[in-house]
């Protein structure tokens, strides 16, 4: 894409008033990201204030987030900077798809210490913690509520159709944990064997009631419109559905806690105007502000002393955070080591399990 576009360029300089070619601004940064309110909430805190802060326009794509995205357009679209699940940058920088990246391209030694721990990896800078959760239709348990990870398992006290994610990711995790496994264990269990027939022997208790989805969307949509009881999904999506006046609650026992990294393709022709981005956009107040527009935790710790209200409901932001100590001790950090050295085990036996349907 940049190479037609400098083409472009060319022709227009060749047939443009010198004069005329001063006023020209610098080219696009190219920032791909997740779509949705995720994608909204980042232009308002992120996107928009960059490009007033420095001159610079950011064309914005989304993606699913998948490894296969990276490679089959990052090249051809011309992506610079990537909105990526660490496990998924870990993966793609063993592969050469980014573009290493060091502490000190951020910021100096105080703002390393004022980082999150481990949020720096070979290729990238950890930016916001989120939380895949289960929600449930309030309409369809009048009486007692759901509130663990065992009443999502439970169809005799809890009946209804379930959405889930078409991934064994998350899925495998609550499986055990509904099996009564500690939440310290699950990992090490989930790399035997024995621990993924155990996990997919528990979901098999629900499999006749699974409504799969595969875009972020659908739980939330799906819990409003009454499709499913319950459902899995971020607490992002859910929490912009609530705002919205759906009837959902959300579970947050369980809840498995993933970071969200920023990177810069290894295709990028601007590596030096996307670090600019990322310094940008890893400064605490932009993480702060996004935190107030979608709860998710800012990776910086003095971020989230700023977290307040939101800015167009005013509610108090903080409070909805995934690590917020009001939802409880049971929480289950996502593996991202685990995540991108186990994708194609753990992917062929949950398919292999889906097609016994």
């Amino acid at each position: 894409m940049r190479r037609s576009r400098w083409f472009l360029v060319v022709l227009a300089l060749c047939a443009t008033p010198a004069g005329a070619q001063q006023d020209a601004g610098p080219d696009p940064l190219t920032v791909v990201s997740w779509g949705g309110a995720y994608e909204a909430a980042q232009r308002a805190a992120l996107f928009e204030p960059f490009t007033q802060a420095t001159g610079t326009p950011l064309d914005i794509r989304s993606y699913d987030g998948s490894l296969e995205a990276l490679r089959q357009r990052a090249k051809i679209e011309g992506w610079d900077v990537i909105d990526m699940l660490e496990d998924q940058a870990i993966a793609a920088c063993d592969a050469g798809l980014l573009r290493p990246l060091e502490p000190a391209q951020i910021g100096g030694p105080a703002a390393m210490r004022d980082f999150m721990e481990g949020a720096f990896r070979g290729c990238s800078v950890a930016q916001n913690v989120f939380a895949t959760v289960m929600a449930y239709d309030a309409r369809a348990y009048p009486g007692v509520k759901p509130a663990t990870v065992e009443d999502f398992f439970d169809l005799a006290r809890f009946p209804g159709r379930r959405a889930l994610p078409r991934s064994p990711d998350v899925v495998l995790e609550w499986a055990l944990m509904a099996e009564g496994v500690p939440t310290a264990q699950v990992y090490d269990l989930l790399s035997t064997d024995r621990g993924l027939r155990l996990a997919l022997r528990k979901l098999d208790t629900i499999r006749d009631e699974i409504l799969w989805w595969e875009e972020t969307a659908a739980p939330a949509e799906w819990l409003a419109e009454g499709r499913v009881a319950m459902a899995a999904g971020y607490n992002g999506r859910f929490f912009a559905a609530q705002q919205a006046g759906a009837p959902l609650s959300v579970i947050w026992d369980g809840r498995i806690i993933g970071v969200e990294v920023w990177a810069v393709a290894a295709a990028s022709d601007a590596p030096e105007a996307a670090l600019d981005f990322l310094r940008f956009a890893s400064a605490p107040a932009p993480q702060a502000a996004l935190a107030e527009r979608i709860p998710y935790g800012p990776a910086r710790r003095s971020a989230l002393k700023r977290v307040g209200l939101h800015p167009e409901h005013g509610v108090p932001m903080r409070d909805h955070l995934p690590n917020a100590p009001q939802h409880g001790d049971r929480a289950l950090v996502r593996d991202s080591d685990w995540y991108a050295n186990t994708h194609a085990l753990r992917t062929r036996r949950f398919e292999t399990w889906l097609e016994g349907e």
